[in-house]
């Protein structure tokens, strides 16, 4: 059953040695998202998943000690899912982004799977794929690695499209008021015209909660880059 949840962004970004200078930009954001996850610490969970998008060749589940790199964004450094021998996969980008943020909040209570989602995933899949990971073990717990719309401003990596700010709003608004039905609502064609990488991964969220009577907090919400982020801790 699920006992909690945190949902964080997933840039690359979040990691200060690749910012650079523009560290401090999301120093709110790294605050709020080391917040949410104490939430999940503190809810005794024996497992947790870390869940996030990935493209065709980095779908599916990724064991304890599973490895990423950020190599590409042109810093060599590494990254490990928990502790474990190096699995047969490097992790997609989000579930990095996910281990640097456990590895810097020193967790350790609870062993950690990933599991990557394709964004094209449909909304009954996304559902399904969340209740079969709630009932994985009888204290389960997610850190939920999506962004919002990637299309909020005219610099953004989608450029403007008016109908972003009005679903991230939506979005913001399920996820800090833990609405699984309101999470089950959002439209996957339109988050895919967004851009919204969150969108089957928080939908993953929404199945595996349902029923569990969770309360949300929103701890972060901005769109620095012109793209949604969200930080909110389900308990």
């Amino acid at each position: 059953m699920l006992v909690a949840a945190a949902v964080c962004p997933a840039p690359p970004l979040l990691v200060p040695e690749l910012a650079a200078g523009a560290a401090a930009e999301l120093g709110a954001a790294r605050t709020a998202c080391s917040d949410a996850l104490a939430v999940l610490a503190a809810s005794r969970p024996d497992l947790l998943v870390v869940v996030g998008a990935a493209d065709q060749d980095h779908r599916g589940p990724y064991p304890q000690g599973s490895r990423g790199t950020f190599r590409g964004f042109g810093v060599d450094a590494g990254v490990q899912l928990g502790d474990g021998e190096e699995g047969p996969r490097l992790l997609p980008t989000s579930l990095a982004v996910g281990a640097w943020l456990l590895r810097h909040a020193r967790w350790g209570a609870a062993p950690i799977e990933g599991l990557g989602v394709g964004e094209p995933t449909d909304t009954a899949r996304c559902l399904d794929t969340g209740r079969e990971l709630g009932a994985r073990s009888a204290r389960v717990a997610l850190l939920v690695m999506g962004d919002g719309s990637a299309r909020r401003t005219l610099k953004a990596p989608g450029y403007l499209d008016e109908r972003a700010a009005a679903f991230d709003a939506a979005a913001a608004r399920a996820l800090g008021d833990a609405d699984v039905d309101a999470l089950t609502a959002l439209d996957a064609e339109l988050a895919a015209e967004l851009q919204a990488a969150g969108r089957a991964p928080w939908q993953v969220l929404a199945g595996a909660a349902e029923g569990a009577d969770l309360q949300g907090r929103l701890l972060y919400e901005d769109a620095p880059y012109g793209v949604g982020y969200f930080v909110a801790a389900w308990s």
